[in-house]
């Protein structure tokens, strides 16, 4: 009769071992409440950074486009096409068509916390493989790169600003 109760007293211990009693259920449910919430900027699409509004015209403002020209050439063009090739990094074509202005020019001068925070930031850099460098483009000259971006995506694609209404 003893040799029967050990096997029984064995499976029994088995049984509530493998059962797990629940805890981690309640930790995981826990770690999910514990999760920031997204940003509303990343949720509009704007990215995360300095720039919230980015006041746009319809016609193209030729000084900012010339200086942006200038800045491209000098920082961008090593990595960046004005085509839809990626080298380094993505093609800029028809990039105001599917990025509003805000993400552009945060990507531009907050590029580290871009790719740390923004989903779509990570996904480029997944699909690149590599990190693009922080400029210390400033304010201003972003919003001159974003305007020769706009100028290129009207050259090449008959269409600029098509994220602004998505």
């Amino acid at each position: 009769m003893k040799m029967l109760k050990l096997p029984f007293y064995l499976m029994m211990i088995l049984l509530m071992a493998s059962c797990g009693g629940g805890g981690s259920g309640e930790k995981t449910s826990e770690k999910k409440a514990e999760e920031p919430e997204t940003p509303a900027s990343i949720k509009e699409g704007k990215g995360i950074g300095e720039i919230k509004h980015v006041e746009l015209t319809d016609e193209l403002n030729k000084d900012m486009v010339e200086g942006g020209g200038d800045i491209y050439d000098m920082k961008c063009a090593s990595c960046h096409k004005l085509t839809d090739q990626r080298v380094v990094g993505p093609g800029f074509q028809g990039v105001t068509n599917r990025r509003k202005p805000e993400w552009i020019m945060n990507m531009i001068t907050n590029t580290d916390v871009m790719l740390a925070e923004d989903p779509e930031a990570q996904k480029m850099l997944e699909e690149c493989l590599t990190r693009m460098p922080n400029q210390n483009v400033s304010k201003e000259d972003a919003r001159k790169i974003l305007e020769f971006f706009r100028s290129n995506d009207l050259e090449k694609t008959g269409q600029k600003d098509g994220a602004i209404e998505s």
